[in-house]
């Protein structure tokens, strides 16, 4: 169902065409919050317990600055025995001019499911907005540099220098809301280490404030700490509330 609502998405905003953002004031100063509670359980062969919290908070300066905010913190177990205590934190400011984007970006993350005690990211580099709208509507793409140190719950570390393509979808028709963004970022020392992070949102909106959502989230690392998992998989149903 993602896949087809992303692509019927993607294609009708291209054939509306390069319409440029609503204009806002120089001096304005807007700050918006969402926020997300998905969860899931099955009982029977396995027993899994799941819970997600996401929460956002942008702020718009004007019409060309932007420092989205984002974190993230998933529980999970299987058969009473914890496996997953995920933690996730990123900011990506940006400048931006017609479509073109400056972003810069930092980022920490924490992964009992994947051995990681606690990575650190830097970054920066350029993207561009196939479209956009006043409705939040949006086809873009950026591609950043970033510097990436990664300390393991074995003690070993690495350090490495990536390049981080990022693919972003957001479509609005009614009270359904699609939001996509799908990561790649290889090792520039060697593309066979890599790593894809993609995180689609369907959301069925009954105010302007609430929402009833479904969350696909998946993520592949081709190096992990041996015996661990290279990738994961995540559909949950929950709750949104949002500022306008």
């Amino acid at each position: 169902m993602t896949s087809l609502f992303s692509l019927s998405g993607l294609v009708l905003l291209l054939l509306l065409g390069l319409v440029p953002a609503q204009a806002q004031r120089p001096d304005t100063t807007i700050i918006r919050y969402a926020g997300q509670l998905t969860g899931q359980y099955t009982s029977g062969g396995v027993n899994r317990t799941l819970l997600a919290t996401t929460h956002s908070v942008t702020v718009l300066r004007g019409q060309h600055f932007g420092a989205p905010v984002i974190g993230s913190f998933t529980y999970g177990k299987q058969d009473r025995q914890l496996k997953e205590r995920e933690f996730l934190f990123n900011a990506t400011p940006y400048y931006r001019l017609s479509h073109f984007r400056a972003y810069g970006i930092g980022g920490y993350e924490r992964s009992n499911l994947r051995g990681i005690d606690h990575r650190i990211q830097l970054g920066f580099g350029p993207g561009w907005a196939f479209y956009t709208d006043s409705l939040g509507r949006e086809v873009s793409v950026s591609n950043l540099f970033i510097r990436e140190a990664t300390y393991f719950q074995d003690n070993s570390q690495r350090i490495v220098s990536r390049s981080s393509l990022r693919v972003k979808l957001a479509y609005t028709r009614g009270v359904f809301t699609l939001n996509s963004t799908t990561f790649y970022q290889p090792n520039l020392a060697g593309f066979g280490d890599y790593r894809v992070n993609q995180l689609s949102t369907l959301a069925l909106r009954f105010t302007a404030r609430f929402a009833i959502t479904a969350s696909y989230i998946y993520t592949f690392e081709s190096r992990v700490l041996e015996g661990r998992p290279t990738d994961n998989t995540n559909v949950t149903v929950g709750v949104a509330f949002s500022t306008p």
